[in-house]
This record gives structure tokens, sequence and C-alpha cells, in this order.
């Protein structure tokens, strides 16, 4: 997070794009950041190797844990140690989960991604997540969010005390139907990093709109 204090609503995790250099993606974070509330980062490796992959997260944790932002690794349970990140992201099966959440929870957070359906969704929340995350890295190419995304968030959202984050689409009002789900967060990524986009004016109107748009949380507070 990058306020004192967080708002009471829907909040932004950004997802990392593929192809960008370290150097690249450190300066187009720091612009996002200037834009206004972030909860987290998340880190895929996409196509980069071992040492390619903990070379970059090793630049960028230390930027977004400067600004009070969560640096989250996907998959690399050994790269997320080595760089004192704040939590990983896994899309594993159950047993693989509940065998990560046993050795890792209690050092940081331990997402889960990958449920297509329901019962995906709920096989995997019975190892008890910190977050289920409804979405495709590299996936959100179109304006709107995908509406199984949007099914999944909704449901979850009603249904499940474990918060969820649901990917947006491309255009950064997007954000106003994935807060309408009730979902704890919404996914950003092309919107905020896509070409031609200026990161620290997607992340400011983004947060506008969802001061404006996104329900309150009564009874739930994000993390």
């Amino acid at each position: 997070m990058t306020d004192a204090t967080p708002p009471n609503r829907c909040r932004i995790v950004l997802i990392a794009p593929a192809g960008e250099t370290p150097a690249d993606f450190e300066s187009r974070l720091r612009q996002a950041i200037a834009g206004g509330d972030i909860a987290s980062l998340i880190l895929p490796a996409y196509d980069r190797d071992e040492a390619a992959f903990q070379a970059f997260a090793a630049r960028i944790v230390p930027v977004a844990q400067a600004a009070g932002i969560a640096a989250i690794i996907a998959e690399d349970t050994r790269i997320a140690g080595r760089v004192g990140a704040d939590g990983i992201h896994l899309e594993y099966g159950r047993e693989e989960l509940e065998e990560a959440i046993e050795r890792h929870q209690a050092k940081m957070m331990v997402g889960a991604g990958g449920a297509k359906t329901r019962d995906d969704a709920l096989e995997l929340g019975e190892a008890r997540p910190d977050y289920m995350f409804f979405g495709r890295f590299g996936y959100d190419t179109k304006p709107e969010p995908h509406n199984r995304n949007l099914a999944l968030g909704r449901w979850w959202a009603e249904m499940i005390e474990i918060p969820c984050i649901v990917m947006a689409g491309s255009d950064i009002a997007s954000v106003e139907v994935v807060a309408a789900t009730g979902a704890d967060f919404v996914a950003l990524s092309s919107a905020v990093f896509g070409d031609g986009v200026d990161p620290e004016q997607a992340i400011a109107r983004a947060n506008a709109i969802l001061d404006d748009t996104a329900p309150r949380f009564d009874f739930r507070e994000s993390e």
C-alpha cells in the first residue's frame, strides 16, 4: 500500500508484464507508485531462467517494499526467500498448495491461482491460502475483464471469507466492473504497463474510479 491508511474498498494489485528489463520495469513501476494507492505487486517469471528471474526480482522487490507495496513472487519459493519477498503466488493442485502453505505461510503470504471452476476454487480454498486469484497472467488483452473471472470473483466474494483478486481488462475503466463483484483486489497489468500508457496517470485514474464507485467493506478488511 502507498497510503498510511489504505482505503476500505477494492484495491489495486499490479502484475508485472512479460518482456521487461529490470531497469525499464523499475522506471515504470516508480511512475505507477507516484499515481497513488497500490496494495501489492506480483512478479511472474514468464520465460526468464532462474538466474534472470532472481536478478529481476532482486531489483524490483526493494522498490515495491520501500513504497509499502507487498512484493509477491509467482511460483518460485526459493527466489521468494532469497530476495526477501512478502509472499508467493502458486498455481498448484491442492496437495502441493497445502505443502507450500505448511512450509512458508508462517514467514510470508501464500496466494493461490489457476482455478477455472467453482469446484477448483473450493478445493484450493480448503488449503486456506491468503488469497485466491481469478485470471491468467498475460491474458488481459481485451478492454473488458473475462466474464468467467468476474463470475467466479462475485461468487467467491459472496460466499468465502478468504480475499480474492480478479484480473481486470486492458482498459483502466474495467476496474469498476471488477469492484462491483465485491472482490477485495483488482489486478492490473496491460492497463498500466501497456504500450503508450502512462503508468502514473493510469494508477491515478484507477484509484479515482475505485474511490467513486467501489463498494465499501463494512465487515471485511483487505490486507
